[in-house]
């Protein structure tokens, strides 16, 4: 009896500290965002049905659990990170960096390439594991937390802020030049924009920070010869065919297949849209097509006008995690949620940037869209820090109301 009742004390606790927390949350964020996660799961199983049942024998729905099952475990760690101080971050985010750096390094020798890349690590009795994926939203949080507390010496003219400048560049650079060298060309471009972007509005003077980008140019330059020396060539014909990006159907047959089917499919959906599950582009014409070419299938079956309030809801996440960011409490917060605004608009602009022909197609997950494991944990326990940001902002409004 004693033991029953306290697992009901238990879950009344669970619940009440769930709707303090949803209480103080970005609402408007929220919402949109789980449905966002909901019509993902609904177009995986579409765009995945033909896929499942022809290609790997199995259920109509067997992706569609799976990425459940993902979104689950990403449920779990955002929950963990909402009841979770970021000033704890302090302590917590080099252990992070350590573990996906150690993911990164095993990639070396255990792991599994996949349309070209090395960039999947097999986990015994899970599944496979994206390492850069999981070194995005951790590098953002150490950026920031590295910025916060380096902010004064960073602005200032003490000879000792290089040594923080040369810390944060080696962060900057290490993982993205591993991910680049197991040829995870996307993985490692949106790394180095992310860090881009938090290094322009970083509080490093500005004087250093065209010091520091001379730098940083002689430094890719050496890296870039070495992988020259140590594999003979900078890019793999892989990669280097997809830079020929332009007039795609013209190369059908060879390095435009992919993005001229998602032409095709763009083409055929008009405005108005074929209807959910009547896509013909799904039937093996477009390769792995629940993945990063899931947009093809969508506009294909919802046609362009519905497709729009895609768009809308893109720029509306955008939105509401830079207002958080402006209105954040604490330079942390600013930083991790300009970096996570950052990282999800340059995964929506690499993804349907190749599918439309005006950049070259390099693979990366559409937000809340694409079938991924990892990117779908990732992206959750981003977006559950940017609600944290906002539930401190709240807690710290609440106290000096009352």
């Amino acid at each position: 009896y004693m033991v029953l009742l306290y697992k009901v004390e238990d879950m009344k606790k669970s619940i009440k500290n769930i709707k303090y927390l949803f209480s103080r949350m970005d609402k408007p964020l929220f919402i949109v965002t789980v449905l966002f996660f909901l019509f993902g799961l609904l177009n995986i199983v579409t765009a995945s049905s033909r896929e499942a049942v022809v290609r790997y024998e199995v259920s109509t729905f067997y992706y569609f659990f799976k990425q459940l099952q993902m979104l689950f475990i990403g449920v779990i760690g955002s929950y963990i990170i909402l009841n979770m101080k970021t000033k704890a971050y302090k302590d917590l985010i080099w252990l992070a960096y350590i573990g996906v750096l150690g993911l990164v390094l095993l990639l070396f020798p255990f792991g599994k390439e996949v349309n070209g890349a090395t960039n999947w690590l097999p986990i015994p009795g899970i599944g496979t594991l994206q390492p850069s994926e999981l070194s995005k939203p951790v590098m953002i949080v150490l950026f920031a937390v590295l910025f916060e507390q380096n902010y004064r010496i960073l602005n200032s003219n003490n000879p000792k802020r290089w040594n923080k400048i040369g810390l944060i560049l080696i962060i900057a650079f290490l993982i993205p030049a591993m991910t680049f060298i197991q040829k995870d060309l996307g993985g490692a471009l949106i790394m180095l924009g992310i860090f881009g972007v938090l290094f322009l509005s970083s509080p490093i003077r500005r004087i250093d920070k065209f010091r520091t980008i001379g730098l940083g140019v002689g430094l890719l330059i050496v890296m870039m010869s070495i992988v020259v020396l140590r594999q003979g060539y900078l890019l793999s014909d892989a990669q280097l065919a997809r830079f020929d990006f332009f007039n795609p159907c013209s190369k059908y047959e060879t390095s435009g297949y992919q993005t001229c089917n998602g032409f095709i499919a763009l083409n055929d959906g008009g405005l108005f849209g074929l209807g959910i599950g009547k896509s013909k582009q799904k039937y093996s014409y477009i390769p792995e097509p629940h993945t990063d070419s899931i947009f093809a299938i969508i506009g294909e079956e919802y046609g362009a006008i519905k497709c729009s309030f895609i768009f809308m809801a893109y720029l509306f996440v955008i939105f509401r995690i830079l207002k958080i960011a402006t209105n954040a409490n604490t330079i942390r917060g600013r930083y991790m949620c300009l970096g996570i605004a950052t990282y999800i608009f340059l995964h929506i602009f690499i993804n349907l940037g190749g599918l439309f022909g005006i950049i070259p197609l390099t693979g990366v997950p559409l937000p809340f869209l694409s079938y991924g494991g990892t990117f779908a944990i990732s992206l959750l326990c981003a977006l559950a820090v940017v609600q944290r940001v906002n539930i401190e902002k709240q807690e710290e409004k609440f106290k000096l109301n009352h």
